[in-house]
């Protein structure tokens, strides 16, 4: 640990970097298209789709989605905005606030996954073989985790 990175680790870092940013910029620019939805939008309403209820706890989704409570307090009046979602409060918590999909967010979801999932694949999954592919969600998963337990998260 420590030091400048080594040939091996700037190759490694420099791929994942540059795939990292261009995936991104071309999964933002299809689902702005196709469903009026930031990449990040889409993550809300796909965690908020797959969660119980189809909700959670706005601490819990900002640690799911990587954002500031801020940020994600944005977001979601964006997209409460938009019919897509809507807040509750919980009963039992003063403090807690629910973000809730919508049917109508569950709907411009469903409209959103197909495109979303076909360019992913297009752009990542199909490119890779099958140890390719291992290979990368074995090391992204380790270094999620170990991000992951790091952070305040509930």
């Amino acid at each position: 640990m420590g030091g400048p990175l080594n040939a091996r680790e700037k190759r490694a870092w420099n791929a994942f970097r540059s795939t990292f940013t261009l995936l991104h910029q071309r999964l933002d620019q299809q689902l702005k298209r196709d469903a009026g939805l930031s990449h990040l939008q889409y993550e809300i309403l796909a965690r908020l789709g797959g969660a119980p209820g189809r909700e959670l706890r706005m601490a819990e989704l900002a640690c799911a989605v990587s954002n500031s409570k801020s940020g994600l307090t944005y977001q979601i009046g964006q997209l409460e905005q938009a019919g897509l979602v809507r807040r509750r409060a919980c009963e039992s918590d003063v403090r807690a606030v629910y973000a809730v999909l919508t049917d109508e967010g569950a709907a411009r979801l469903a409209q959103a996954e197909p495109g979303h999932v076909a360019l992913v694949r297009e752009l990542l999954l199909d490119v890779l073989t099958p140890d390719q592919l291992s290979a990368l969600a074995d090391g992204l998963g380790e270094a999620s985790r170990g991000m992951l337990a790091a952070e305040d998260c509930p």
